[in-house]
């Protein structure tokens, strides 16, 4: 064997050794219904078949919501990861109305939930390159540090702290701030979007993170709502797949995030779920804020954040407790329906539970790309 020989093969058995590191042993030998090819796909199917939806209520709504752009986004990843050339076909003729006859349904970027809207162009240009998508997509994530010319006294204070006129310190930003900034990052590779995303992350972190670490859904209400510590559990997730290393915030990111994953843990039901309030035994087990969790575990243990033998156990189980509340059709059962926040315990308990709302969709989508995605 020659040298040059011998030197490619190295490489390649390190990189095939590498790839099952990143395939950890715990997302091997799924039971039956936990394939995430297959649930993916049926999810993503799924998606397809629905009309853009509108939290729920009658009739289609104004614009598209937040929790279809996260659904929508969530079967993008997959289709690419997949190589599913026909789904993402299907995706990309769901979205092109959108630019054109159906232009009135984009969401105007003048909040917080609306903007993660450009997450999906950025997704699509990525896949395959058009121009256009990469324009708008980097317009609404600017949006969100464009300061409007009706800014109030708080918005502009903000502003000149470097940070989004668009914070409110409501739990849930913290995914629709950084799944797009990071997706601009993606696109463009300027570190200036995730520079961006970390300053407003660790903002969060002072304001509404607790010792144990669990999250407010806002300072005025001290509830550890599970779907609410979902998103800022994806949005870290998000954020810590792009943020480069030499990035100032990182590492006070990172161990929030590891805080957070051992409170988790600790708080994972026999079952494998997560409750409506984490920590609250007399509420129910709640697939939307399971599924966030679970895609930030799995994402975790492979690249490396979480001891694997600790944690790796701990989303196996979430993954198989959540694959046991999807319906033959690819509906998520036992849903909590959309939130404001509230002081008041008894109001998280009486949400409704909905099937196949988009806000339990999504978290299941992201979960089966994260179980195929081995890069590091």
């Amino acid at each position: 064997m020659n040298k040059t020989n011998y030197i490619l093969i190295t490489l390649l058995l390190a990189a095939v050794s590498l790839a099952a590191r990143a395939q950890s042993v715990h997302f091997r030998d799924l039971p039956a219904g936990a394939d995430p090819r297959q649930v993916g796909k049926l999810l993503s199917r799924h998606f397809l078949e629905t009309p853009h939806t509108n939290f729920g209520m009658p009739g289609p709504p104004g614009t598209i919501t937040y929790s279809e752009v996260c659904a929508w986004y969530g079967a993008l990843k997959f289709a690419g990861l997949t190589g599913d050339k026909t789904l993402r076909n299907g995706l990309e003729a769901r979205f092109r109305p959108l630019l054109y006859e159906k232009k009135n349904m984009q969401p105007k970027p003048d909040h917080v939930d609306p903007n993660v809207f450009g997450s999906l162009p950025l997704e699509l240009y990525m896949q395959n390159g058009y121009q256009l998508y990469l324009e708008m997509g980097k317009w609404f994530a600017d949006q969100q540090w464009t300061l409007p010319v009706r800014a109030n006294a708080s918005q502009r204070r903000l502003h000149e702290q470097g940070l989004s006129w668009q914070a409110r310190l409501w739990i849930d930003d913290m995914y629709m701030v950084n799944n797009l900034q990071c997706q601009a990052f993606r696109a463009t590779k300027d570190p200036r979007y995730t520079n961006r995303a970390a300053a407003q992350m660790v903002l969060y972190l002072d304001s509404i993170q607790r010792p144990n670490g669990l999250f407010y859904h806002a300072p005025d209400v001290p509830y550890f709502w599970g779907r609410g510590n979902g998103w800022m559990a994806a949005g870290m997730t998000e954020l810590l797949t792009s943020l480069p290393q030499k990035n100032p915030h990182r590492a006070r990111i990172l161990a929030a995030y590891q805080t957070m994953m051992e409170s988790l843990r600790r708080y994972q039901t026999p079952g494998g779920m997560w409750l409506q309030l984490v920590d609250d035994p007399a509420s129910w087990a709640e697939t939307s804020g399971t599924g966030m969790f679970a895609f930030a575990l799995i994402t975790g243990v492979k690249k490396g954040w979480l001891d694997e033998k600790i944690y790796g156990p701990v989303a196996r189980k979430a993954w198989i407790a959540l694959c046991n509340y999807i319906e033959p059709n690819g509906d998520v059962r036992e849903v909590c329906q959309g939130t404001n926040k509230q002081n008041s315990r008894q109001y998280y308990l009486d949400r409704k539970r909905l099937t196949g709302d988009m806000h339990g969709q999504a978290p299941v989508l992201w979960c089966a790309f994260a179980l195929l995605d081995n890069s590091r």
